[in-house]
């Protein structure tokens, strides 16, 4: 089932993003809560969830961001796509994909953008089958302090 994230969510959430790229659970601190706090209040900030089995499997996240430009459309930003593991190859990313895109078509986005850090070709792939290409734009990051 795909859903937007509650509040009871954290804890599974960051127990995901262990598959994404995160080698440890953050403490559970004030500024921990308070950023959980931020996320679920933000009408903008879509944190996406699939559970499976009574357990969230997979996630992305989507802001739409306002825009002045496109006849003043906002445009939507997908990042932290993450399926567990044992899960993958069952179509749960997709699903949280698909979500997204409901919610920038919503909110009359012109465009979806989405970052990926895997240089895997099966990755790559994955995100041109969900509609995305790498021909139009071409990204630079760069980044703040010392990478994380």
């Amino acid at each position: 089932m795909v859903r937007e994230a509650n509040k009871n969510d954290l804890d599974a959430i960051l127990e995901l993003y262990l598959f994404l790229h995160e080698d440890s659970v953050p403490e559970k601190n004030e500024h921990l809560r308070n950023t959980w706090k931020q996320i679920t209040n933000d009408p903008n900030h879509h944190l996406i969830v699939n559970e499976a089995d009574g357990r969230i499997v997979s996630s992305c996240v989507c802001v739409i961001i306002p825009n002045l430009t496109r006849n003043v459309r906002p445009y939507a930003f997908v990042e932290n796509v993450v399926t567990r593991k044992d899960c993958r190859g069952n179509g749960y990313a997709t699903e949280c994909l698909q979500y997204a895109k409901q919610i920038a078509e919503r909110e009359n986005c012109y465009k979806m953008m989405l970052l990926t850090g895997s240089k895997k070709e099966e990755t790559l792939r994955f995100y041109e089958r969900a509609g995305y290409n790498s021909s139009e734009k071409t990204a630079f990051i760069q980044w703040i302090g010392e990478k994380l």
